[in-house]
Order: C-alpha cells, then structure tokens, then sequence
C-alpha cells in the first residue's frame, strides 16, 4: 500500500511539470492610473437630469483584447511583446475619464448606466498604443456628448507622447500620460 502511493505520489509530480493550464503570465501588466482623481472623502450629488453617465467607449477588434498594439504602418499591426492591460483598454479608458471628471468636482459622475436617460459621454476608442512610424504611444478619442434636449456634440481628442524604444518600461508610462492628458482635455470639455 505505501509503495503505491509513492508510486502515485511520483507520477504525480512528473506530470505536474508537464502540464500547463493556461497562458504564461507576461512579464508586465499595464493599467491606467489618473493623475488627477477626487480627494479622499470627496461627496457629490445630482440629480438624473444633472449627473453624467460615462458609457465605455467603443473601439474596433484592434483595441478589443488585452494586448498593447504596435501599428506598424497603415495596414499592418503587430502586439507588444511580454505586455498586457490589466483589462480591456476601452474599459480603463472608461474609468479614467470618470475619475479626471470627478476630480473636477463639478457633478455626480456615474459609470456604465445605459438605461439613463440625463447626459451622456460616450465615444469611440480610436487608438491607445504605440506608432513604430513616429516612435510614439498615441491615445486618440471621438468623444460624443449627449445633453438634455436631443443636443449632441462630438469632438475628437488625441495626444501622442515620444518613446525611447517599444519597451514596456518606457511604454506603459508613456500611455499612461497620453491617456491622463486626452482625459483632461474631455473633462474640461463637458465642463
């Protein structure tokens, strides 16, 4: 009985070394931190016709996934190597807008709400990574703000911060700024 379950036991941790369940960890996760947020024990308040709901921008099935996009030239597109978001950057996107537009401390912000009927942010992610043709990260965003009364206004942001190489050490801080200065200005948009 002892020697079978040493014999188990072995086989055991011989197939342990050869199976894998799941893809290996990259080396770096990227996410978006704000540079401008609200302070600690910041309250707001609103009403449904005063509140802002942040809808997650739409983007294409380039900027869909978890990999960081190298654009190559016009046509071809490649993924950061040993780099990954944390999450969909649609939805870092989203998070980070909010929190810049709370930060101004001007009205409720809501999140993700698209039953609301008060005003809305939404958009479409156009790009957030990096260009090999101007050795840039580059964040750009069509913004469309829905006021009361059917007004809807669109505006398309963009900023593009230089790189040193397409390392992640040198990228993902470099999106993380694109991304923070591309927020600002909506936030200063929608007031």
């Amino acid at each position: 009985m002892y020697a079978k379950t040493l014999i188990m036991l072995g086989l055991s941790a011989a197939l342990a070394g050869c199976v894998s369940f799941g893809a290996k960890t990259p080396d770096t996760l990227l996410s978006l931190r704000p540079t401008n947020g609200p302070a600690a024990g910041a309250t707001a308040s609103g009403t449904a016709e005063t509140a802002l709901v942040v809808l997650e921008p739409a983007t294409d099935a380039r900027l869909a996934v978890t990999r960081v996009p190298v654009q190559i030239d016009d046509a071809n597109v490649a993924y950061l190597k040993e780099t990954m978001w944390v999450e969909r950057p649609s939805r870092l996107f989203q998070r980070l807008l909010a929190e810049t537009i709370r930060a101004k401390g001007t009205r409720l912000v809501i999140e993700n709400d698209p039953g609301f009927t008060g005003p809305q942010l939404s958009g479409r992610l156009l790009d957030m990574g990096y260009d090999v043709r101007t050795g840039s990260v580059v964040v750009r965003f069509d913004a469309v703000k829905t006021a009361g009364g059917g007004k809807i206004e669109t505006r398309r942001f963009e900023n593009a911060v230089p790189v040193t190489d397409a390392e992640a050490k040198y990228v993902g801080p470099a999106l993380n700024e694109a991304a923070n200065t591309v927020a600002q200005a909506v936030a200063d948009w929608v007031g």
